[in-house]
Order: C-alpha cells, then structure tokens, then sequence
C-alpha cells in the first residue's frame, strides 16, 4: 500500500478553514462601506495565497481556499442558481455542543422560477487557487450537494406553478449540477467535493421526523437524493474524481443531527455514484464502522477521525487504532483520514485557534504516512 496518486488522498482534509484577523477585518470594512469590492477581493488573495502555502507546508495533497470569499459553505453557492432566491422568512436550525445550545438563523429560500446555471459559480475563484497550487497539489472545489437545495425548504419552497411536476425540478437541478462540473472540469478541476450535511442528518429519528411533520416522505428521501446527486454526476468528464463529504452540522463547534450512517448505509454506499466518501467519525454521536461493510471494492472511504470543534490534539496511537477497527469492514487500502468536517463552515469559524488547527492537519499527514506511506 502506497500514499495515493488520485483523490481523495491518504491524507486529505474536507475544505474550510479558519478565516484569518485581517479577513474578518476587511470583510467587516466592506459591509460597513469602508472599502471597496475590489479592495475586499484583493484582502481575500492575500489570505488564500497564504492558507494554500500552509496547506503545502504541512504536507497535504490537496488544498482548498479555504471558503474564505464565502459567508457560508452551501448558501452562497444556492443562491447564484438561476431560479432560486432568499426570502424574508427567517429558518431556525437548532445547534448543540458540549456547553449548550444555539441556534442558527438564515434567509429561507424559495425557487420561483425554473433552476438553471446562469454561470460557473466559483469558477473566478477555483481559477485563482489553481494558480496558487504547486504541481503536486491537486486543487479542490467543494460545493453543496443537490440534496442540500431540496433539504433546506422541501416542497413547500418549490413553486407550484413553476414545478407543478416535482420530478420536473429534480430534472433541472441534476441538470444544472452537471453543467457546473462540466464548467469547472473545462477549468482545470479534477477534485469536486459535493458537501452533504442532509444525508447524514436523514440517521437521526428526530430529524425524520421533522421532515415527516412538513409532508415529506423521510423513510425514503435519501434515496431520492442518491439518485439525484447520480444523475448530476452520471456523465461526468473522465479524469475528474468526485467525492462527498456528510457530517451532522457544523457550527461553532456545534452540530444539529446525531447518530450513525446506520439508516442509510445499504444504499448510500453501494449506489452513490462518488470516488470516495468523506465521512464523520470524530465521537460517539456518528456510531460505529459497521455500515462500512456496505461499501463497495474501489470506493474510497475518508475517516473523519480528527475533530475540528475543539483544539485538543488527538493520539497518534488512537487514531491508528480507530483506523485498525474500521479496516475489519472495508480494507485498509480503501481507506483514508481527515478531519471530520471543515474548521468554519461559516465565517464565524470553529472555537480552537490557527495554531490548533495546523497541528491537527499535520497530525493527519504524518499519521497517514506511517499507515500507508
């Protein structure tokens, strides 16, 4: 067994990162009128050449932007659908971490006119970190997945006079998903990580039942949102690897959802059509590596084994002991380790300092080269 060529890597991590003084700084000057778009953009540059030379230094294969133009992980991609736009209505997503409870407040959505891709989202932005990677990096894009357009408002967001055919939207989201990556391949792309916090949350009873009390069938919308997300990638350009990542919320060092992959385990990982799954496995409330028996030969799986909501570093000898126990249910080689979810999901950003989570990244390099290396 060999560190791998193509993603995901051996050792790999899930995208966001935390956002720096000065950013936070300038994106405040912005919304306060004190500087300029373009003066914002120029701050952003700054600070993604030097997280991508971070990211370099510490070892890993792959590096990401950070997300540090956007204010949110999915939001700021849904939005810059044609066809999909906030509303005044408020949603309320309640949080949980170790000290207590928050909860999140964001626009709710409403898709009022037929989806469609009015232009590459991020496509500036994956331009400008591909020119920043060294040769042997791979440069990532992460954007939500489909599922996370539906998840958020259900049918009821979904005009009927638009779609008075459900299967008709389901259409033209896989189909503008598809034009996306066939956009961002054409420049340059060949790692698309389509984050997906629905298909994780669909474990939890309480969050079925919160999709059965709007009218939605929750028994069977992970399967719904399986073939979706495959008919968004089905046609993919060869050479471009997609993977996703699911985890159960992740908000100041806060999360929503709680339970194993148990629920949609059989399915998920024998029909989803990815090169790889980014899973959440940092403690007790993602369960146990049995749902892993699912997985298929070939099929990557990214052990989430190094969290990103407190800045405690953890056991070179626990997580190979971790990795050890998941191996008894898809082989080691299929195998490979990364935080459990990005380290600010929104701008806010996770409690644990630069320093904590540049450790925690080497720690995951060095641990993988010991296993596989």
């Amino acid at each position: 067994m060999t560190l791998r060529d193509l993603p995901p890597f051996r050792a790999d991590h899930v995208g966001s990162l935390l956002r720096p003084a000065a950013l936070l700084e300038a994106r405040a000057g912005f919304a306060a009128g004190d500087i300029t778009a373009s003066q914002l953009r120029a701050a952003e540059d700054s600070a993604i050449r030097d997280v991508v030379r971070m990211q370099r230094d510490v070892g890993l294969r792959s590096a990401t932007d950070g997300e540090f133009r956007r204010t949110s992980w999915h939001m700021d991609f849904i939005y810059r659908l044609g066809g999909i736009h906030p509303t005044d209505e408020k949603i309320q997503v309640h949080f949980r971490n170790a000290g207590g409870e928050l909860d999140f407040e964001s626009a709710a959505l409403a898709i009022d006119e037929p989806v469609r891709l009015t232009e590459t989202i991020f496509g500036d932005d994956f331009s400008y970190l591909a020119g920043l990677v060294d040769a042997d990096v791979t440069a990532k894009l992460t954007i939500p997945s489909p599922s996370m357009v539906h998840y958020r408002g259900g049918r009821a967001a979904i005009d009927p006079a638009v779609y008075p055919d459900e299967e008709e939207f389901w259409a033209d989201l896989s189909a503008a998903y598809a034009e996306q990556a066939r956009r961002v391949y054409d420049l340059g792309c060949r790692y698309l990580q389509l984050d997906d916090t629905s298909l994780a949350y669909l474990n939890d009873p309480a969050q079925r039942a919160l999709l059965t009390s709007r009218g939605d069938d929750a028994e069977h919308q992970h399967l719904r949102y399986i073939r979706q997300i495959n008919a968004a990638i089905g046609d993919r350009p060869a050479g471009l690897s997609v993977t996703t990542h699911m985890c159960r919320g992740n908000f100041r060092s806060s999360w929503a959802a709680e339970g194993g992959y148990d629920f949609v385990a059989e399915a998920l990982f024998s029909e989803l059509a990815v090169d790889g799954f980014f899973l959440e496995y940092d403690d007790e409330r993602s369960g146990g590596f049995a749902p892993l028996r699912f997985v298929p030969p070939g099929k990557m799986v990214v052990l989430g084994l190094v969290t990103t909501k407190r800045g405690e570093l953890e056991s070179k000898d626990t997580l190979k002991r971790r990795v050890e126990e998941a191996s008894k249910y898809v082989p080691l080689d299929q195998l490979c380790l990364s935080p459990q979810c990005g380290f600010s999901s929104t701008v806010e950003g996770n409690v644990l300092t630069y320093d904590e989570e540049v450790a925690k990244l080497a720690l995951i390099v060095e641990t993988a080269e010991e296993i596989w290396g």
